[in-house]
């Protein structure tokens, strides 16, 4: 195996197509039609009330979870897949994990406690609007990578 990750790109049906090598050398695929259908659940599908109530309510969660969904039913048309998107999307936002993703990635080189870091994940002492856009996008990458393993696997 190469020590760098292989992106190839085709153009299958005027749609671009990602292929990315996982651990054992098969090819994970991230296709554009994946990144319009994430695009158009979390931010043209995601009402005031989903996007303000979706932190503080398991029902909001799983009402914006499964609205979010609806794009990925034409794309696939596994049960399991969806089912999967829905659940996944509903605890990653529910339980905002990203912020912990961002705070494990912020112990490389320098230790922090939670205490010392803003509500995302960043020590305090860094711009909110960096911290806000930094995890807007650690979240955004954690959905799109479940999404294509679970469109691929499932």
């Amino acid at each position: 195996m190469k020590d760098y990750i292989p992106i190839v790109f085709h153009n299958i049906s005027c749609s671009v197509t990602h292929y990315v090598h996982n651990i054992s050398g098969e090819f994970i695929m991230f296709t554009a039609n994946q990144l319009v259908a994430h695009a158009i659940g979390d931010y043209i599908l995601q009402s005031h009330a989903m996007a303000t109530q979706k932190t503080k309510s398991l029902l909001m969660a799983l009402i914006h979870a499964t609205t979010y969904t609806l794009p990925f039913a034409i794309i696939t048309q596994s049960p399991l897949a969806l089912s999967t998107i829905i659940i996944t999307h509903a605890i990653i936002d529910r339980y905002r994990l990203a912020r912990y993703v961002s705070f494990i990635k912020n112990q490389i080189g320098q230790i922090w406690d939670w205490e010392e870091c803003d509500n995302n994940g960043y020590p305090k002492d860094t711009p909110i609007w960096l911290s806000t856009w930094l995890l807007i996008i650690t979240d955004n990458l954690i959905h799109i990578i479940i999404n294509a393993l679970t469109i691929q696997y499932l």
